[in-house]
C-alpha cells in the first residue's frame, strides 16, 4: 500500500478542486451548486491550516467528500462531508451553518465532531464520549458514521506524519471501533483498507514481511488466477450463463489473522487467494456453486450460504473453498450483482437520500437497534467494553426451540444465550441443551445450534460464571445480582473484593477530622462497639454497603496480575499490586486489607459427574445438600427421566480443591435413591 503523493502548492489544491468538481456530474445543477459552494467555504476557512504531512488542510475534508461520492451518497452528505471540521477547528457556529447549509447539514457536522470537556483528567474519557455521541447521532441519520468512515480512512492514509505513539493509539483506535464498524455496515472496501493500513503501524514487521511475499509471488499467482478464470469461463458459456470473474488476493490483515489464529508462518499459508463469480440471479448462483464442485474437489467444512442465511448486515453470497489441481486451495465467492453491490457498499447502498426524501430505504439496520439499546442500557463507564464485545465482535447465528433466530458474540455460552432472551432466565438458568443434547453451561456455543434453557426457582447466579461469560449485557446482569444478593462479594472495575470471614470484630482508631467513619470489614461498626453478624454484613464506610472499587494509580494492576486491596478512609477499596512497595507505608495496613481477585479469575476446582438414582421427587434438592455440605457449590446441573423410569442427572460442581470431591461423591452415594455416581470428562 503505497504512501498517498502529497499536494503542497496552491496550483495543486486548484487542480484537485477543479478535478472534483467534475467528479459531481450526476447531481442535479443546483446540488453541484451548493456543493462547490461548500467546498470553497471550507477553503476559506481552512486557508491558513496545515495538516502534519505539510498540506494544506482542504485536502483532508476534499478526500472525505470524494469517499462519499464512491460510496454515492447525496449531496446533503457531501456537504456535510466538506465542512464536517468547521465547528471543531473554526470559528464559525453551528447556527451560521445551518443557516448556510440547512438543519440537515448542520446536525451531522454536530454529530461528527468532538466533544470537549473541559479540564478532562483522562483523554480516553473524551474520546469515549466523543464515540458515545456520534454513535448515538448515527441512530438519527446513518450518514454520520458514514462521514466518520470516510474520515478515518484519509487520516490512516497520512497517519506516518504523526509521532510513533500517537500512530499506535490512533491505529489501535480504528482496529479496535472503527474497522469492525465498516464490518458490521457491510462495507467491506473500507473495512479492508483500515485493517490493512492498522496492521501498517501497529506491526509494521509484520506488514512488510506480507508486503515483500505477496509482491515476490505476483507473478506466478497472475498465472494460476488465469488459468482458473479460463476453466471457469469455459465452463458457464457451455452452460449458458453469462458472468463476470475478478481474482484477487486476500489482504494483509487477513492473511496475518490466518498466521496468527493457526500459528503457522508465512510460508504455511496457502489458502490466500480467491475469485470473486458474478451473476444474475440467486438461482444461478447456486448452479454455478454445482459446475465450480464439479470442476474441483470442494473442502470439507468450507461452504457458507449466506444467501439463505445472510449476515445481520444484509450481505449475501455463497463461499466455498476447492482443491485446484495444482493442489493449491482456492476461495470461491459466488453472488449477484446486487448483492456485489451491498457487499462493497453495505448500509450505504441502501441509503440513497433524494431532495430530503429518503429513497429507497430499507428497514433500519439491526445495528442501529442494537446501539440505541445499548445506549439506553449500559452506563457511560461500560459503554467501551460493551460497545467491542457485544457489538462490533465477530457473532454466531443461534436458534431458539420455536425457531427464532438469535445473534450473539463468538464464544458466547448457553448463559449468555439466557439473558440475551430475558434477566429473568438468565438468573435462574439451570442448564442447557444445544441440539437436544446437554451441554456444559461454559461451552461456547456454536453457529446453528438450536439452543433450550432449563430454569429453576433455586437457581441463582454465581461468581464462577463472571470467569467464562462473554457478553457485556450478562456479565453486568450477574455483577449486579451478586452485589445485591451477595453480601460477601463486592464486584466494581471487573474486581471481586472478598469480605474477611470468621474474624474478630476490627475497631479502628478514629483519625482528627473522621469521627463517626466506619473502616470495618464488616465484622463491627467502627467506635461503637456493637456486634454484627459477620455472615450477612458486607464491606462498609460509614454503613455503605455499595462502595466503589479504584486501581490504583502508582502500580496500575492489570488482569492477571496478583492484587491485594485495602480500605481508604473517604475513597472506597483501592486495589494495589500485591509486590507494590507503597504497600510499606499504609498505616495500619494490616487491619484494612481485604481479599480480591480479579472476576474473571478462579483458584478453585471444577468436577463433572453422572448420577443415576431411583425416580423419588426432592432428589436435586437432597444432592445440592450433599455439595453444600462440603463447602461445593453447583454450578450446573440436570436430572431427566430415562426410558427404564429411574433418573439420570449431570452436574458440575465447584470445589476449594480437587480432592474434596471424594467426600462429595461419598456424601452423594449416601442419598438412599442414589444408584451410581460417575465422573464425567472434564470441560
Amino acid at each position: 500500500m503505497k504512501d498517498m503523493p502529497l499536494i503542497n502548492t496552491p496550483e495543486q489544491v486548484d487542480e484537485m478542486i477543479q478535478s472534483f468538481s467534475k467528479e459531481l456530474h450526476h447531481f442535479e445543477k443546483e446540488e453541484q451548486d451548493r456543493i462547490m459552494e461548500a467546498c470553497l467555504w471550507a477553503r476559506e476557512l481552512h486557508f491558513h491550516q496545515k495538516r502534519a504531512s505539510g498540506e494544506f488542510y482542504i485536502i483532508h475534508p476534499l478526500s472525505v467528500a470524494r469517499t462519499l461520492l464512491e460510496l454515492q451518497l447525496d449531496a446533503t452528505a457531501v456537504i456535510a462531508g466538506l465542512l464536517h471540521d468547521i465547528l471543531e477547528d473554526t470559528a464559525v457556529k453551528r447556527k451560521e451553518l445551518e443557516e448556510r447549509f440547512g438543519s440537515d447539514v448542520a446536525r451531522i457536522v454536530a454529530g461528527v465532531t468532538k466533544i470537549n470537556i473541559v479540564n478532562v483528567k483522562n483523554k480516553s474519557v473524551q474520546e469515549r464520549e466523543t464515540i458515545r455521541k456520534m454513535l448515538l447521532a448515527m441512530n438519527r441519520d446513518i450518514r454520520v458514521i458514514l462521514i466518520k468512515l470516510a474520515d478515518k480512512r484519509h487520516n490512516m492514509n497520512t497517519l506516518q506524519y504523526m509521532r510513533p505513539d500517537k500512530q499506535k493509539r490512533i491505529a489501535r483506535e480504528c482496529l479496535d471501533i472503527y474497522a469492525p464498524l465498516a464490518g458490521k455496515l457491510g462495507i467491506y472496501s473500507i473495512k479492508t483498507e483500515l485493517e490493512d493500513l492498522c496492521l501498517k503501524f501497529l506491526k509494521p514487521h509484520v506488514y512488510k514481511e506480507i508486503e515483500e511475499f505477496l509482491n515476490r509471488e505476483m507473478g506466478e499467482r497472475h498465472d494460476f488466477l488465469k488459468k482458473i478464470e479460463e476453466t471457469i469461463l469455459t465452463a458457464t458459456r457451455e452452460e449458458g450463463i453469462a458472468v463476470t470473474l475478478k481474482a484477487r488476493s486476500k489482504h494483509m490483515f487477513s492473511i496475518y489473522r490466518k498466521m496468527k489464529t493457526k500459528g503457522r508462518e508465512l510460508s504455511e499459508i496457502y489458502d490466500f487467494l480467491g475469485i470473486r463469480i458474478l451473476c444474475r440471479t440467486s438461482t444461478q448462483c447456486y448452479t454455478l456453486l454445482g459446475l465450480v464442485h464439479h470442476i474441483y474437489k470442494p473442502l470439507d467444512g468450507r461452504f457458507k450460504d449466506y444467501i439463505a442465511m445472510p449476515k445481520e448486515n444484509g450481505y449475501k453470497s455463497l463461499h466455498t473453498s476447492v482443491m485446484t489441481p495444482a493442489g493449491r486451495p482456492l476461495e470461491v465467492q459466488i453472488r449477484t450483482y446486487k448483492m456485489n453491490e451491498t457487499a462493497e457498499y453495505g448500509v450505504a447502498a441502501h441509503w440513497a437520500y433524494k431532495e430530503g426524501r429518503k429513497a429507497g430505504v430499507h428497514k433500519q439496520p439491526p445495528l442501529l437497534k442494537k446501539l440505541k439499546d445499548m445506549s439506553e442500557k449500559v452506563k457511560s463507564s461500560e459503554f467501551m467494553d460493551s460497545l467491542k464485545q457485544d457489538i462490533l465482535t465477530d457473532t454466531i447465528v443461534v436458534f431458539t426451540p420455536q425457531g427464532d433466530t438469535i445473534e450473539l458474540p463468538k464464544g458466547s455460552t448457553a448463559i449468555d444465550f439466557a439473558y440475551h432472551i430475558h434477566s429473568h432466565i438468565g438468573e435462574h438458568c439451570l442448564s442447557a441443551k444445544a441440539n437436544d443434547a446437554i451441554i456444559p453451561l461454559n461451552r461456547p456455543l456454536k453457529s446453528t445450534q438450536t439452543v433450550c434453557i432449563q430454569t429453576s426457582p433455586e437457581a441463582h447466579p454465581h461468581l464462577n460464571w463472571l470467569r467464562f461469560l462473554k457478553t457485556n449485557r450478562a456479565r453486568s446482569k450477574v455483577r449486579a445480582w451478586l452485589n445485591k444478593h451477595d453480601s460477601d462479594v463486592l464486584i466494581d472495575r471487573n474486581v471481586v473484593a472478598r469480605k474477611k470471614s470468621r474474624l474478630n470484630p476490627v475497631c479502628l482508631p478514629e483519625k482528627k477530622g473522621e469521627k463517626g467513619k466506619d473502616l470495618s470489614l464488616g465484622e463491627g461498626t467502627g467506635n461503637t462497639g456493637k456486634m454484627m453478624d459477620h455472615q450477612k454484613v458486607g464491606v462498609s464506610i460509614n454503613r455503605e454497603r455499595n462502595l466503589m472499587i479504584h486501581l490504583a494509580g502508582c502500580c496500575k494492576p492489570a488482569p492477571g496480575d496478583r492484587i491485594i486491596g485495602f480500605i481508604s478512609r473517604g475513597r472506597g477499596i483501592i486495589v494495589h499490586k500485591s509486590d507494590c512497595s507503597n504497600l510499606q507505608g499504609i498505616h495500619d495496613f494490616e487491619e484494612r486489607k481485604i481479599h480480591v481477585e480479579w472476576e474473571n479469575w478462579s483458584n478453585k476446582a471444577i468436577e463433572s459427574f453422572r448420577v443415576n438414582a431411583r425416580n423419588v421427587p426432592d432428589l436435586f434438592s437432597e444432592l445440592e445438600g450433599a455439595i453444600r455440605k462440603q463447602g461445593g457449590h453447583l454450578v450446573s446441573g440436570s436430572i431427566t427421566e430415562t426410558d427404564r423410569g429411574d433418573l439420570e442427572g449431570f452436574f458440575s460442581v465447584e470445589m476449594n480443591r480437587i480432592e474434596d470431591y471424594k467426600k462429595i461423591a461419598k456424601n452423594i452415594r449416601a442419598i438412599p435413591a442414589v444408584m451410581n455416581i460417575q465422573k464425567e470428562k472434564r470441560y
